[in-house]
């Protein structure tokens, strides 16, 4: 099976450990595939391990991994009885949450298929990705919280190669979607880590303007979509990096395009309609409008999967409620390759984009050390689950609604607005 090169592979490793997560020597890592996947793809083993030799080359004390297997999880769907899917890793959740605690830093991989389970049962696709949210809640609480530093990356897999390029022979494809994350994640410059920073503090400068504004409240315009989104009191906009409980400075998604905050649980009213496929529990949401009346959804629908889309907002209160907004212009580098991903982590970064489930406590004034009952108040959402979902295109008109009421451009046609522009 076609990978990239070692030199890229040793070059992709260390931007995920000194820009990802800028691990500190004495750390332990930990490496980790979708939750609800049970661990890194095997497709991902070289990344994986060059991965490790960066962190221990940055005085990582120990390296682990947790190993995942898309065909193994399909022996489950073909033979496990149909009533034991809610039912998920007894040791898993509690592992992570003590690796966490202890100030340990964490490593998403993702590289997996995603239609792997189109032709699986929704209901049992649904009581799996259910069982996974309330399994591993206390994890992503902690995550929230920024409990530690933590990234996200990506690597080919061959589901996903044959996903992006249909019309290529399959030689091609795992080497044409290795092409494309090269240059995603600026690894085709000469020193991808100088690359990074220089862009991290290109988005510092949005992050800012953003922050100055204080808006009240977005409007959104376009086909399919009539929105006004609340901001709550003492959001704060974050751009490609944060800031851990530790002091460290970290990444957490690589790439990243993005400037976002969260929205306000109560004050979402209108109508959005995605723009790009949701992969949600290893299957494909397309087309799909939804209708909110005070910050929950009142009503839905889609062209495919609209049964996962119900199970996904029904998971719990918080679930069929915004807990993030994120403004991604048309000329970012991932929308600019016009591919089409099929993965959340690219994707996200082509476009503007919004997500059900929980609010990041960190996009909020003293959101970090807020009981839940303070945060619920303050008007961030809590849930099992996030998930993103895009709704930018090159006709999505938005503005900025200021405190004292008037409204104006942010972005028009996809573009930041001329007065947001640097």
């Amino acid at each position: 099976m076609p990978i990239a090169s070692e030199d890229v592979l040793v070059a992709y490793g260390d931007l995920a450990v000194k820009i990802g997560l800028n691990l500190r020597a004495g750390q332990r890592l930990l490496i980790i595939g979708p939750l609800a996947n049970g661990g890194v793809s095997l497709d991902a083993a070289p990344l994986v391990r060059h991965i490790a030799a960066s962190a221990y080359r940055a005085g990582a004390q120990l390296v682990e991994a947790t190993w995942g297997d898309e065909a193994l999880q399909l022996v489950r769907f073909n033979h496990a009885p149909r009533d034991s899917f809610g039912q998920y890793s007894a040791w898993f959740p509690k592992a992570l949450v003590e690796h966490v605690e202890a100030g340990h830093a964490v490593l998403s991989v993702y590289a997996n298929n995603p239609d792997q389970l189109k032709q699986q049962p929704p209901d049992l696709i649904g009581a799996l990705q259910l069982a996974t949210a309330q399994s591993v809640r206390p994890f992503r609480d902690l995550i929230s919280r920024n409990a530690t530093n933590w990234t996200v990356v990506a690597g080919a897999e061959a589901g996903w190669a044959s996903k992006v390029f249909p019309n290529l022979p399959p030689v091609e494809q795992m080497a044409r979607l290795w092409e494309a994350i090269i240059r995603l994640c600026r690894l085709d410059r000469p020193d991808p880590v100088a690359a990074w920073h220089e862009h991290l503090e290109a988005l510092v400068w949005r992050r800012d303007f953003l922050n100055r504004k204080r808006y009240d409240a977005l409007k959104y315009r376009g086909p399919g979509t009539e929105l006004t989104l609340g901001l709550p009191a003492g959001h704060i906009w974050v751009s490609g990096q944060s800031t851990s409980r530790q002091g460290i400075l970290f990444a957490p998604n690589v790439p990243t395009e993005e400037v976002f905050t969260m929205a306000h649980k109560d004050r979402v009213d209108g109508t959005v309609r995605s723009t790009k496929p949701l992969s949600y529990g290893g299957t494909l949401i397309e087309d799909f409008s939804l209708r909110f009346a005070e910050g929950r959804v009142v009503d839905m629908k889609a062209a495919r999967g609209e049964h996962m889309l119900r199970q996904l907002i029904g998971t719990d209160e918080g679930g069929a409620r915004l807990g993030e907004v994120a403004l991604v212009p048309q000329n970012s580098p991932v929308a600019q390759s016009g591919l089409l991903f099929y993965n959340t982590l690219f994707d996200e970064n082509a476009a503007s984009h919004v997500a059900l489930g929980s609010a990041y406590r960190f996009t909020i004034e003293g959101g970090e050390t807020m009981t839940d009952e303070e945060f619920a108040l303050a008007g961030g959402n809590r849930s099992a689950v996030h998930s993103d979902f895009m709704i930018g295109s090159a006709e999505l008109d938005i503005d900025g609604v200021l405190p004292d009421g008037r409204s104006e451009p942010l972005m028009r046609r996809g573009e930041w607005a001329e007065s947001v522009k640097k």
